[in-house]
């Protein structure tokens, strides 16, 4: 049975939101979407080449269009973007979602990011520091949106897929 609202899986990248967002899906017997998947689809080259070609202004307002969409749109499981909650109408948009915070530490995150070859060449850097220290300082600032924005906070650390869409499942039903 679908959920009663549109979930949004928000948290940096690395922690699982795409294959979430399908296991749950799955389970759910609804759709599911990554807006990053479709804004690269509308822009016609990877996040990367959208910063460097276009820069991080256009492709957050690309971004935000596709939360607004997606948040407007029939209910189904949404992989957001890392950065998709960083911008007030985002968040405003998803606001009354079931938005499911996914979370493991910086050093996992890191693990995740260095075994997955295509996600260097698919994601720019920003900060241009190293992955472990990017990442300790992005989600130094994000951290406090994602805890405002999320109706529940998963952590994905040594767990697989299905243990934690089981987890999310539960608290869904639950509630």
């Amino acid at each position: 049975m679908p959920p009663d609202r549109s979930i949004f899986l928000i948290g940096y990248r690395g922690t699982g939101k795409t294959t979430i967002a399908q296991e749950l899906a799955e389970r759910f017997g609804c759709a599911w979407a990554d807006s990053d998947d479709i804004v690269q689809t509308r822009a016609g080259k990877p996040v990367a080449d959208i910063f460097a070609d276009e820069g991080e202004r256009f492709f957050r307002d690309l971004e935000q269009a596709v939360v607004a969409e997606l948040a407007a749109g029939p209910t189904q499981v949404v992989a957001l973007g890392g950065g998709a909650v960083l911008r007030e109408a985002s968040q405003r948009a998803i606001d009354g979602m079931h938005v499911v915070w996914l979370k493991a530490t910086p050093e996992v995150i890191a693990e995740r990011l260095s075994a997955d070859a295509a996600s260097a060449s698919l994601r720019p850097s920003l900060t241009g520091a190293g992955l472990t220290e990017e990442i300790e300082q992005v989600l130094t600032q994000r951290t406090p949106i994602y805890q405002q924005c999320a109706t529940l906070e998963v952590d994905t650390e040594g767990r697989t897929p299905q243990a934690i869409a089981a987890e999310i499942l539960q608290q869904l039903t639950a509630n």
